[in-house]
């Protein structure tokens, strides 16, 4: 009987994996979804009136991970040079806790990314929002070649900000959030190679293959 290839093969970005610390980023694979289905179910906001909440996670439950299944699903038949978005799921001791995505328009020509990023309830206050983004961008900067990195939160949203600042990111503008939902003032971030904040702990980046390099645009 003929061995079937791994999906990483036909997909490289399902070879891809960081790790940090207690952190593991990989993205995410159909055998993963059921757990990330779970993990949509539970909360991850505080105060789920907040305008820093999701427009997608303001869906009852079960809309909510339909929704979130499909744009999955949607991410991975987007991947080439002109766009591209890698959604990595956040490990920590084994258990799924949250998600880091990381996206780029033109990477060849722009060297931009931006990202967003959530984690459950439970798995606030431990450092992991800061250490898993820095992962992101440790692989963005150094293994990708980016020369800068943009993120935007709601105004008001503190521990969005915070992340932001402990990475090294600055304040660059305001803008009005094209998100569908509620209309909301956000406050735009930028960070550059030289203003990052890198972690205390190493972050080990596997399977940037050629494949995967030319599929990103680096």
């Amino acid at each position: 009987m003929t061995e079937r290839p791994d999906l990483a093969l036909l997909h490289p970005p399902f070879g891809l994996v960081l790790r940090a610390g207690d952190l593991t980023l990989r993205t995410l694979r159909d055998a993963d979804l059921p757990e990330y289905a779970e993990l949509l179910r539970r909360p991850i906001f505080e105060d789920p009136q907040s305008p820093a909440v999701f427009h997608w996670y303001r869906a009852e439950p079960e809309e909510r991970v339909r929704n979130a299944l499909s744009f999955q699903w949607q991410l991975r038949s987007a991947v080439g040079p002109e766009k591209w978005t890698l959604p990595f799921g956040i490990w920590a001791q084994g258990r799924l806790i949250g998600c880091q995505d990381v996206s780029a328009e033109r990477f060849a020509e722009r060297r931009t990314v931006s990202s967003g990023s959530w984690l459950t309830l439970e798995a606030h206050g431990r450092g992991y929002g800061t250490l898993m983004r820095q992962a992101m961008l440790v692989l963005a900067f150094d293994h990708l070649g980016a020369e800068r990195a943009e993120s935007s939160a709601v105004l008001g949203n503190d521990a969005s900000f915070g992340v932001s600042r402990a990475c090294g990111y600055v304040e660059n503008g305001t803008q009005i959030s094209a998100l569908p939902g509620r209309v909301e003032p956000e406050q735009r971030f930028l960070v550059t190679p030289e203003s990052f904040r890198r972690p205390s702990v190493g972050v080990e980046v596997e399977g940037l293959t050629p494949q995967l390099r030319a599929m990103l645009g680096a």
